[in-house]
């Protein structure tokens, strides 16, 4: 993965353990769960508990008109529903 000059080496660092594609060596999927993110480096000077407990503000809001409101994600064609010729679970959901 190429990141950007401007990412700090902490936060390729983290983004690399978060885009890890083997899970049992990928951030949030050990041992230590969420831990292992909340503790690294790039996180040292989050205040965990003051977000918790809504005392920090968001860097940024996104205007939103509503619910339901999509203005903010892009827009893209739409696949079509593609219909299995196969069906490997029905057994499972013989009962459904």
């Amino acid at each position: 993965v190429k990141f950007p000059s401007y990412f700090s080496n902490e936060l390729k660092d983290l983004l690399k353990n978060l885009l890890q594609v083997d899970l049992t060596k990928r951030y949030g999927n050990l041992k230590n769960g969420v831990a292992d993110i909340k503790n690294h480096k790039w996180f040292s000077s989050t205040d965990w508990i003051a977000i918790y407990q809504k005392k920090i503000d968001a860097p940024f809001l996104p205007k939103c008109r509503g619910a339901g409101d999509a203005s903010n994600f892009d827009d893209y064609e739409e696949e079509p529903l593609r219909i299995s010729s196969t069906e490997k679970c029905a057994k499972e959901f013989a009962d459904f």
